[in-house]
């Protein structure tokens, strides 16, 4: 499955980031939260998710 086509949006709620993946051409979303001040590493855990949901890794 290509990921090349990701949108991927942060939701700041107080301490807390949420990071929503989605991938285009199948619509699977997946979420990841963590730290607002680490928003490269939720990215990364929601990416890891989408990649699982997808059946990828």
């Amino acid at each position: 499955m290509d990921l090349r086509e990701v949108i991927v949006e942060f939701t700041r709620n107080g301490p807390y980031l949420k990071c929503s993946a989605v991938h285009v051409v199948t619509g699977r979303e997946v979420s990841a939260m963590g730290p607002v001040n680490e928003p490269k590493s939720v990215e990364r855990v929601a990416i890891a998710k989408l990649r699982r949901a997808l059946g990828e890794g």
